[in-house]
């Protein structure tokens, strides 16, 4: 992305820069730096998440970067070709992650496949123990009085509560897909399985070889199989849910690209746990990631390097000359950097106050159109009421009709915001209709506009990162420790993750007398007559 971005930046300035020769030379230049750049990536990033949907990202922002302002006048798309070439290796590394997803999927549905085995086995152990002394000996079994049969009923009920307590706790549609196994979850599985187990042999080898004729005796075994596996499901409740509720640790959370920061306060959990509550969390709380935003810092670097260059006035030389020529360079170019210094934030200050002149102006401009727009809306709305009821317009065709009066200054207010690839014209004309049927103010509608929203506010084709990779030096299913540090990447950014402990607060009371603040008024009696 750093490659592609660059390359963004400086097709942005070569387009207006002047005179062929120095726009050939800038070409030039940066083939050859785009090349470099992607040669280094390959040797050092590996991407983690599936490449499809962020290629054609990117292709939208470069497709909507070289638009004109007439999108708004015709209200029509303009999509440009990619430049993007793929290698055989990249290939293969998009095989590789499509063959990874596909055994995500499949350990996903290996792990419901094998907790409903073991549902079903743990549900049809105890209906087991009342029926087969029924299927295998039932001459020889002993009338059933009036308590066996009150505890066929406590069976039933305690079967019947713990079957919701199960479906509630575990039957739940999985929230993400972990690196590693769920300990405590596993933990409880094998100790079901052996418990299930033990009780199998007891029953066998005390029951079936015996053929025992106590009936009442087979019942309140199974009653008390049950009575235990509801304890194991209380045991369950406190090891998964009630143990993480005490917050211990205070994450720092830190995207990569810009800086954007949260804190989040967490209990006791796995490392890959707490990564998936802080992503959870990632796409209703972090700002949208707009890779546009950064490509015009490196586009401003980039224009100031190019017009850095070193002329060799004496030709090519002698090869033990080489050493001298490549110094004699980089002093040249570190002169002529320190030379700019003093400028370069002169520069740069005039830069963003120009910027922001601009925002501003097309800021005014926008939300005036959008004024003048919904009280014409306001205007169709009274001369249709006094119409017929088939002829009154519906919020889409009155969205429709309004849009292009306002398609052209919302285009260019958000393409001098670097948002353009963010809202198409299709999410636009949504969310007009929808403020209309819902009769909202101007203000609200520009509001997913002028402000830049958490990632769950757009499309699912904006967010650019659906699969993380989770980089820990600890395992990730140890617990949380003071001063702990993983990365959550993906293939635009990554989320820098600190762990600090939250310190122990000792509180100390200190008694206030209440006689303490009283007093006495004492007037005097003599007065002067």
């Amino acid at each position: 992305m750093d490659t592609e971005s660059a390359y963004s930046g400086y097709s942005y300035y070569s387009g207006r820069s002047r005179g062929s020769h120095r726009h050939g030379e800038r070409s030039r230049d940066r083939h050859k730096s785009r090349s470099k750049e992607s040669s280094r990536s390959e040797k050092s990033v590996t991407i983690n998440a599936p490449p499809a949907e962020p290629l054609l990202g990117d292709q939208s922002v470069r497709g909507e970067e070289v638009q004109d302002d007439n999108w708004g006048e015709t209200t029509t798309a303009v999509t440009g070709t990619s430049e993007h070439s793929l290698s055989q290796e990249d290939i293969v590394r998009i095989s590789k992650d499509l063959d990874d997803s596909v055994g995500l999927d499949c350990k996903r549905y290996l792990n419901v496949a094998l907790s409903v085995i073991l549902g079903l086995v743990v549900f049809l152990t105890p209906l087991a123990f009342l029926i087969l002394p029924h299927l295998l000996w039932p001459d020889r079994l002993r009338a059933c009085g009036t308590a066996c049969e009150g505890l066929f009923i406590s069976v039933a009920f305690k079967l019947l509560i713990l079957l919701l307590a199960v479906w509630a706790l575990f039957f739940r549609p999985p929230r993400a897909g972990l690196p590693r196994i769920f300990v405590f979850r596993a933990l409880l599985a094998t100790l079901v399985l052996l418990f299930v187990l033990s009780y199998w042999l007891f029953y066998g080898v005390r029951i079936l070889d015996s053929q025992d004729e106590d009936y009442q005796g087979i019942v309140q075994y199974a009653v008390s199989l049950v009575d235990a596996l509801l304890f194991i499901h209380y045991l369950a409740i406190v090891l998964l849910e009630l143990r993480q509720l005490q917050p211990f640790f205070s994450l720092c959370v830190t995207r990569s690209t810009d800086g954007a920061t949260q804190h989040y306060n967490l209990g006791q959990l796995s490392i890959q746990r707490a990564a998936v509550v802080i992503l959870e969390n990632y796409y209703k709380d972090f700002p949208v990631h707009n890779p546009a935003l950064l490509a015009a810092s490196k586009s401003r670097a980039a224009k100031h390097l190019a017009g850095l260059k070193v002329y060799n006035v004496d030709g090519p030389g002698e090869n033990n000359a080489a050493a001298g020529i490549a110094q004699s360079q980089s002093r040249a170019m570190i002169a002529a950097a320190a030379r700019r210094r003093d400028s370069s934030h002169n520069e740069l200050y005039y830069e963003e106050a120009e910027h922001e002149r601009r925002v501003r102006k097309r800021r005014a401009r926008l939300v005036v159109a959008v004024e003048e727009a919904f009280t014409h809306i306001r205007r169709m709305q009274e001369e249709e009421q006094k119409k017929a009821p088939g002829d009154v317009m519906d919020p889409r065709e009155a969205a429709q009709a309004i849009f292009p009066s306002m398609a052209r200054a919302l285009q260019k207010y958000l393409r001098t915001t670097r948002q353009q690839h963010l809202h198409s014209m299709e999410s636009i004309q949504q969310h007009l209709a929808f403020s209309i049927t819902n009769n909202m103010t101007p203000k609200a509608f520009l509001e997913s506009y002028l402000t830049t929203g958490p990632t769950l506010q757009y499309g699912k084709d904006r967010w650019l990162a659906r699969q993380w990779t989770l980089i820990s030096e600890a395992s990730v299913t140890s617990g949380l420790k003071d001063g702990s540090v993983f990365l959550l990447k993906c293939i635009d950014f990554s989320l820098v993750v600190t762990t600090k402990k939250i310190p122990y607060i000792q509180l100390a009371e200190e008694f206030i007398d209440p006689k303490s603040h009283k007093f006495m008024l004492r007037l005097q009696s003599e007065t002067s007559v």
